[in-house]
């Protein structure tokens, strides 16, 4: 058990609500004047964890928190008052949830042990929008890089190895049977390695699933990942960005798939401490 003194916690709460605020405001911002961000509202959107959920700062299990202000705590049933001051209240995690918890702790451990590659050169955003007319191509506000003629042989003259079904399951239908893999809902757990983009954004999933019994600077770091990655992967695309500040990771020649892959290999650096800290929140609760 850590004992937080009321100074000591607050001091923490403090610098996290400072940390995401750098990320919540501008988008709460551009919110208000109805404008949206191809790049950063992605996170909000797709993955539905308001920005003010982001913002609240908890202490994570076996934490206890002191002092007069740690009762507001209490206005969340999953803690409790104990001898010591206000901590979570472990047991009051909800029994049906023990499941999912773990089906995605056996996810992580899986991820972590299953060797990562590195050769999709983010061709799973050019599959999305592969012999789409302008109309139907998803950030159509946009411009493309290439003309649909173009774009359509820079796909077909790689192969195209997404492993990830939230990724593939966007692919256009005539761009799925180009892929080498078949991924479904049922088979994540098979296919799920570190080397993924999106296997590696969604331990923000994974980390904010579960709160308010993971740690706020856990959940923050996830999202920290998140962001850094979601803006390779646009800068990957098909889609010209430059005007926000994007420049073109350009997959479509040698020196561009290079890139790619140094700053794929980092995020899965990256992630492997993540995934070691949500494993370890995630046993926690398991064992009660």
């Amino acid at each position: 058990m850590t004992i937080l003194a009321e100074p000591e916690w607050q001091d923490r709460r403090r610098a996290h609500e400072q940390r995401v605020g750098e990320w919540t405001k501008p988008h709460r911002e551009r919110a208000g004047r109805g404008e949206k961000h191809p790049v950063h509202d992605f996170l909000f959107e797709y993955y539905r964890f308001r920005p003010s959920w982001l913002e609240r700062w908890h202490p994570g299990p076996d934490v206890v928190l002191q002092g007069a202000a740690a009762r507001e705590y209490l206005r969340w049933p999953e803690y409790h008052e104990t001898e010591h001051g206000i901590g979570l209240n472990l047991p009051a995690f909800p029994p049906h949830r023990r499941e999912s918890l773990a089906w995605m702790v056996n996810l992580l451990r899986l991820t972590t042990e299953r060797p990562p590659q590195f050769a999709c050169y983010g061709l799973h955003e050019w599959a999305m929008v592969y012999r789409q007319t302008p109309e139907e191509v998803r950030h159509n506000a946009w411009p493309l890089r290439f003309p649909p003629e173009e774009l359509a042989r820079i796909v077909e003259a790689q192969p195209v190895r997404c492993s990830h079904f939230d990724a593939f399951r966007f692919f256009t239908a005539p761009a799925r049977p180009l892929n080498k893999l078949q991924p479904t809902r049922a088979e994540t757990p098979a296919f799920e390695q570190r080397g993924c983009l999106h296997a590696n954004m969604d331990l923000y999933k994974w980390a904010f699933k579960f709160a308010p019994f993971t740690p706020g600077e856990l959940v923050a770091d996830c999202f920290a990942l998140a962001r850094d990655i979601r803006e390779t992967d646009m800068r990957a695309s098909p889609y010209d960005f430059s005007a926000l500040g994007f420049a073109p990771v350009r997959i479509e020649t040698p020196e561009g798939r290079t890139e790619y892959e140094i700053q794929q290999r980092d995020f899965a650096e990256r992630s492997q401490p993540l995934r070691t800290r949500l494993i370890a929140v995630g046993l926690r609760l398991l064992a009660g």
